[in-house]
């Protein structure tokens, strides 16, 4: 059932007005956690493809819930990728439609399983200035934004620009010559910065456990901000020694990490 969130959500205070209306389907837990968002092009090469799906994958790993705006292309790689259960769709239309209709699917599995928001009423037909205000969403979402191809002119770029209103780094794709000629300028213009190394970049945002059973739940991803040892036991009490006790995390230098 469509319902009209009422709480504040702290990231959306980086926009440049608070959204009036902000509608979802799905679990609004999901708001909680540490988000990536990342888009792109509408056709992705190969490669593109590839990395991806890649950088979906390892950042999952970390328990990071990925943002995108559901759209062709990249976007549906990410939520594909990411499983219905890890992402964060953000439309340009009333939560009643399903568009694209090719990714009708898709979206219909992550309002079950993940989450999906509009700024848009039952009934709003996706418009070429709605985008523009999903594009703003999706990027004041994550703590990031990754563009991982692009052509000049884009909406992508028009993403980029709202990240760098909001102050957040840029990261993109390394791409050949001649292809996603938008990435590359930022590039060479020095507002963005090159995902060389995916595992290098994921780690930036948690680790990978050894622990490949560990349960993804609620102290899971607390735990991989790092949080001192007061903050988890204020929050999780005797959880944290039981969890220290079992291997799944080692407390060092006062802070909690996961192992």
């Amino acid at each position: 059932m469509i319902a009209s969130i009422e709480k504040k959500i702290p990231e959306l205070e980086n926009m440049k007005k608070y959204p009036k209306e902000l509608y979802f389907l799905g679990d609004l837990s999901f708001l909680q956690r540490r988000k990536i968002s990342i888009v792109g092009t509408r056709r992705p090469s190969g490669y593109t493809k590839q990395y991806t799906q890649l950088l979906v994958q390892e950042l999952l790993k970390r328990g990071i819930v990925l943002v995108s705006g559901a759209a062709m292309g990249v976007d549906a790689i990410v939520h594909t990728s990411a499983g219905s259960n890890n992402t964060i769709a953000v439309v340009a239309n009333g939560l009643d439609i399903r568009y694209p209709s090719v990714n009708r699917h898709l979206i219909e599995s992550i309002e079950k399983e993940g989450l999906v928001l509009s700024q848009f009423s039952k009934g709003t037909k996706a418009t070429p200035w709605s985008f523009v205000v999903r594009n703003e969403l999706v990027v004041a979402l994550g703590e990031v934004l990754i563009v991982t191809q692009a052509d000049e002119n884009s909406g992508s770029m028009r993403s980029v620009e709202f990240a760098l209103k909001m102050g957040k780094e840029v990261y993109v794709l390394p791409q050949r010559l001649g292809e996603s000629n938008g990435t590359n300028k930022l590039l060479t213009n020095g507002l963005a910065k090159p995902i060389n190394d995916i595992l290098q970049f994921a780690n930036r945002f948690g680790v990978e456990p050894q622990n490949s059973h560990i349960e993804k739940d609620e102290f899971f991803y607390f735990c991989q901000t790092m949080p001192t040892l007061d903050e988890a036991v204020s929050k999780f009490s005797n959880r944290v020694y039981e969890a220290e006790l079992e291997g799944l995390i080692y407390i060092e230098n006062g802070l909690v990490r996961l192992v």
